[in-house]
């Protein structure tokens, strides 16, 4: 899938800039027009290897894809094409502030060459995975939720569990992302392990749980299961969790459910 850029235009500079954008989670039309007009402008796109091939390629422009773990390298590499007076897009897939490269940028920013931080340097939201899934559930981030990265490479398994059992206690709806990789085979199950003793002391042990899979893809799969039935190969890489609160709600009808959070708690809920 290539992303196709349009004619809207974004204001130039004599020197080069850096927009650091988000492409969404799948789907041309999830893609929003500020982020096309920086595409149409820019003179170079760095990113990941699969998220730079959503880009249509086009004369004068140059695609810098980089495997996956390099990110703060791919970051330098865009600061600097950005000091040379080049138009540089750095691309994620859904927003780049969740979870993403925004924060990558700013950290090499902080680390790196001092006249970096004189850049015209813009980050451009997108519909990150999360809400494109609750979307497509219904609304189960409705009330409060929170949002948690499962992945244990850059902090933890201990950091990852305590915020499990503190977001159970808080009664959040919760999203995660990177639930389970080929290199990670064992560390979704944990979590489902974490999440049904937590809910289960806490007196809610019957939640939804929403498997969404390549959202807005022709690949997109949803399910919706109770907690105690839900597996850890139901999801993969591709795939973001939504586990409700307490108090979401799980409408029957034909074909797939609805699922929702009120808007409102009642006053003796962590009382």
């Amino acid at each position: 899938m290539s992303v196709a850029t349009n004619a809207a235009t974004v204001p130039t500079h004599a020197a080069g800039w850096l927009v650091i954008a988000g492409l969404g989670p799948g789907a041309d039309g999830c893609v929003t027009p500020e982020v096309s007009a920086a595409l149409a402008d820019a003179t170079d796109v760095v990113g990941y290897i699969p998220y730079v091939a959503r880009v249509a390629p086009r004369a004068g422009l140059r695609l810098h894809a980089s495997d996956n773990r390099v990110e703060l390298e791919r970051a330098a590499h865009a600061l600097r094409l950005a000091a040379e007076g080049r138009r540089v897009v750095v691309v994620s897939s859904g927003d780049p502030g969740v979870f993403a490269m925004a924060s990558a940028v700013f950290e090499a920013v902080e680390a790196g060459d001092a006249a970096w931080r004189l850049l015209d340097v813009r980050v451009l939201p997108g519909i990150t995975a999360m809400l494109a899934a609750a979307a497509r559930a219904g609304a189960p981030l409705g009330h409060d939720f929170c949002a948690i990265n499962l992945s244990d490479n850059l902090k933890p398994w201990a950091l990852v569990e305590r915020r499990l059992r503190l977001a159970v206690q808080a009664d959040f709806a919760m999203a995660f992302y990177n639930p389970r990789s080929v290199s990670r085979p064992s560390g979704f199950a944990r979590t489902l392990d974490v999440l049904r003793e937590a809910c289960a002391a806490a007196g809610s042990p019957a939640r939804p749980v929403i498997f969404a899979r390549a959202v807005s893809t022709p690949d997109e799969t949803i399910r919706v299961v109770a907690l105690q039935d839900a597996q850890p190969e139901m999801a993969d890489m591709r795939t973001v969790v939504i586990v409700g609160s307490s108090l979401t709600r799980v409408i029957a009808r034909e074909g797939r459910p609805w699922v929702y959070t009120p808007r409102s708690a009642p006053r003796e809920v962590g009382a």
